[in-house]
């Protein structure tokens, strides 16, 4: 999973600094209204909104904007949508599972945008149930590398609950059940470390090798995906090398 791993990392970075930058700030807000709603508007209360909040503020999202977002799902402030989350499984090229989570006022255009990008990209909606067995979920916590060790992150986490740690170049990613992932990210802030996102998120437990051309039609259906509004997250079970992702670019 690390070519895979190193992918997710680089594709968010840019996606704070290109032309979409727009879709990634209503993406953040959405899961701070939802998150607020869900467990409350307090963050220190409310683990979930904390790190929704975080990762915003990591991003560049105004404090003017996260704020009313938060006060919208709390309902200190009127304007909030009612933000349904809806889960399809579809197909890749070359088998690649793919599970793509919407948060949408809209059932009917989150489908139907759904369906056009991966019917246009090589792709195709599966029945549900067919893919997500192929997932677990799980608790990712991302910590900059720093001076840090990987040594340094596992004696930190591991009593926590946390399965493993992976060296991502220049971050460690901590993989835990997602019902550890307060304890796991609890116990980084507890150690002293700074870390960039703790968020529950499907991992793979098979995956699909991709050479280069592969990689860039399920790396092309993705983007396609990920430019509806409705979808929050794209998640799929392949893998890439760091050299097909260095021949990808």
């Amino acid at each position: 999973m690390a070519g895979h791993s190193k992918w997710a990392t680089t594709k968010h970075k840019k996606a704070a600094l290109d032309a979409k930058r727009g879709k990634l700030f209503a993406r953040l807000i959405k899961n701070i209204e939802v998150a607020a709603r869900t467990g409350g508007g307090d963050p220190d209360a409310n683990p979930t909104l904390y790190d929704a909040i975080l990762k915003a503020t990591k991003n560049s999202v105004p404090k003017d904007n996260i704020e009313r977002a938060r006060k919208r799902g709390a309902g200190e402030e009127a304007g909030g949508a009612d933000w349904q989350t809806i889960t399809y499984e579809g197909y890749a090229p070359n088998g690649v599972a793919v599970l793509i989570e919407c948060l949408t006022d809209n059932k009917n255009r989150a489908a139907s945008e759904v369906r056009t990008a991966l019917t246009r990209n090589g792709g195709s909606l599966a029945d549900p149930g067919s893919v997500s067995y192929l997932f677990n979920r799980k608790g990712v916590v991302i910590v900059p590398k720093g001076e840090l060790t990987e040594d340094d992150v596992l004696m930190a986490v591991l009593d926590a609950g946390a399965e493993e740690v992976n060296d991502l170049g220049e971050s460690f990613q901590i993989i835990s059940e997602a019902s550890d992932l307060v304890a796991v990210r609890d116990a980084v802030r507890e150690a002293g470390f700074e870390y960039e996102s703790a968020e529950a998120s499907w991992i793979p437990s098979v995956t699909v090798p991709l050479d280069a051309d592969g990689a860039r039609k399920v790396f092309k259906l993705i983007e396609a995906l990920e430019d509806s509004d409705d979808v929050q997250d794209v998640y799929a079970n392949f893998d890439v090398s760091d050299e097909v992702l260095a021949e990808v670019g």
